[in-house]
C-alpha cells in the first residue's frame, strides 16, 4: 500500500497540473513522517549494497563508538555513519583526508530527513587497510617511545635456557630446534605453543610472553613464525603483542616471516632476526663463540704454561748447577777444617820451635851470666852463714863458718885467716 501511495504521488509530481490541484486539495496531503518513510523505503530498497568512493572529512568518534564522517568530492558530499558492530572489524582507524572506498547501503535519517550512507566496510584507496593500520600503529607506538633504542635490552652473551613462543606444529620451530641442536648443544628449551594467525592469536602470543616471564627461567625469548602474507602475519602487528614484548623483563628476539617481512613486533623487540633460523643462530652464536673463545684461551693457556714450565725448568737446572749437595758442602768444610788444623799445627810447631830457640838463646846468655857457669870454669861461690855472698875477705872474721859452692858439690869451712884484696896479697 505504501508503494502504491508512492507511485500515486510520483505520478502527481510528474503532472504539474495535478500537482497544483493536489496543493489545493487538503485531503490528499500526507504527513512528513510518512513521506520520509516512503523515501526511506525507496532508497533502501534500491540501494542495498553500494560501493562509494570519496574523501573522509569531519571524522568523529563519540562515546557510542560509532564512526561519523562525510564522504565528499569537490562538488558533492554524503553524510556517512559506520556503526560500532562494523567498525570494530576494521584493521585501521579512518582519518580526515583519507581517500576510501566504502561498501554499504543508503538510507534516510528520519529525525532530520537527511540522506545518509551507512558504511559496513571501508578500504583505503592505494595502500590497503592492513598496511594503513600497520603505519598508524607504528607511528603511535613510536611516538610513545616504545621503539626507542634506549629501552632496548642487551641479549645475554651465553644463554643456557631459551624460551620460544611460536606454533608447536610450524616449520619455524623445527628450524630453530635444528640450529640449536647443531650449534647449541646443552641449551635448554622452554616452548610456549601458541596460535600464530587467526582470531585470538595475538592474545595467545602476549599471554605466552607474560607466562615465560613469570616462569623466570628463560634468559632470552624468541617470538616468531614462518613467512606468510600480511594477513597471516597480522597477529604480530597487534598492539597487545608489542606491549607484551616491551613489558617483558627477558630480552626478546623477534623472528617473524622472511627477511623482507617487517612487523610491529620487530620494532618492539630488543633484536630483530630476519628469519626464525637466524634467531636461533643469534642465540647459539654466543655459545659457539664462547666455545671457540674457550678453545682459544685453552690454547693460549697451554702455550703460556709450556713457556713458563720451560723457563722454570731452565731456572731449576741453573740452580741445580749452582746448588751443591749438603754432603759435599760438609766434606768441603771438613777438608777446609783439616787444612786449618794442619796450618794451626804447623804454626804452633813453628811458634813453639821459635820460642824454644829464643829460650835456648836466653838460657845461653843466662848460662854465660850464671854463677854456675863461672863455677864450672873452676871458680867457687862463697856464702856466709846467713846465705849472703862473700865478696870481700875483710867482711869475714876468723873462726866464722863459710860455705863454698863448687861445680860439683858444696863445702863448709871455718875461716882461720883472712887477708885483704888479691892485689894486696900479691
Amino acid at each position: 500500500m505504501g508503494m502504491d501511495l508512492y507511485n500515486a504521488n510520483r505520478q502527481k509530481v510528474q503532472n504539474p497540473g495535478a500537482a497544483v490541484g493536489a496543493r489545493m486539495s487538503v485531503s490528499s496531503a500526507i504527513p512528513v513522517s510518512r513521506l520520509v518513510a516512503l523515501l526511506r523505503d525507496v532508497v533502501e530498497e534500491n540501494f542495498l549494497s553500494v560501493w562509494v568512493e570519496g574523501e573522509i572529512s569531519n571524522f568523529s568518534i563519540p562515546a557510542s563508538g560509532h564512526y561519523y564522517f562525510t564522504l565528499k568530492e569537490s562538488d558533492a558530499q554524503l553524510r556517512t555513519v559506520m556503526f560500532r558492530a562494523h567498525n570494530r572489524l576494521l584493521r585501521f582507524v579512518p582519518e580526515n583526508g583519507l581517500k576510501v572506498v566504502c561498501n554499504g547501503r543508503v538510507s534516510v535519517y528520519p529525525q532530520r530527513g537527511e540522506l545518509q550512507f551507512i558504511a559496513e566496510w571501508i578500504e583505503p584507496c592505494g595502500a590497503g587497510g592492513l598496511q594503513l593500520a600497520f603505519e598508524q600503529l607504528k607511528d603511535r607506538l613510536a611516538a610513545e617511545g616504545l621503539f626507542a633504542d634506549a629501552v632496548k635490552r642487551l641479549l645475554p652473551p651465553y644463554p643456557e635456557t631459551i624460551g620460544i613462543v611460536t606454533s608447536a606444529t610450524g616449520a619455524a620451530l623445527q628450524d630453530i630446534l635444528q640450529i640449536l641442536r647443531r650449534r647449541g648443544a646443552g641449551v635448554r628449551i622452554l616452548l610456549a605453543p601458541v596460535k600464530v594467525q587467526g582470531d585470538g592469536a595475538a592474545e595467545e602470543i602476549a599471554l605466552a610472553i607474560s607466562d615465560l616471564n613469570r616462569h623466570g627461567q628463560a634468559e632470552v625469548l624468541i617470538v616468531g613464525r614462518g613467512g606468510g602474507s600480511l594477513e597471516d602475519l597480522w597477529a604480530f602487528n597487534q598492539e597487545i603483542v608489542a606491549r607484551a614484548i616491551r613489558a617483558s623483563k627477558i630480552p626478546v628476539i623477534s623472528a617473524v616471516g622472511h627477511e623482507t617481512d617487517t612487523t610491529i613486533a620487530d620494532y618492539a623487540a630488543d633484536l630483530r632476526a630476519p628469519t626464525p633460523s637466524a634467531a636461533a643462530e643469534l642465540v647459539a652464536r654466543g655459545r659457539l663463540e664462547r666455545e671457540v673463545h674457550l678453545d682459544h684461551l685453552g690454547t693460549r693457556l697451554s702455550s703460556v704454561l709450556d713457556a713458563r714450565l720451560r723457563r722454570t725448568r731452565e731456572q731449576v737446572e741453573g740452580l741445580a748447577r749452582r746448588l751443591r749437595s749438603p754432603l759435599a758442602a760438609v766434606a768441603q768444610q771438613r777438608l777446609l777444617l783439616a787444612q786449618l788444623e794442619n796450618r794451626l799445627d804447623s804454626g804452633m810447631m813453628r811458634r813453639v820451635q821459635h820460642q824454644r830457640d829464643r829460650l835456648h838463646g836466653v838460657l845461653g846468655r843466662l848460662d854465660l851470666l850464671s854463677p854456675f857457669a863461672t863455677v864450672a870454669r873452676g871458680y867457687a861461690i862463697v856464702t856466709k852463714n846467713d846465705g849472703s855472698v862473700l865478696r870481700d875477705a875483710v867482711k869475714i872474721s876468723t873462726g866464722e863458718r863459710i860455705h863454698i859452692q863448687l861445680q860439683h858439690g858444696r863445702l863448709t869451712a871455718i875461716v882461720e885467716k883472712s887477708a885483704g884484696t888479691m892485689e894486696e896479697s900479691c
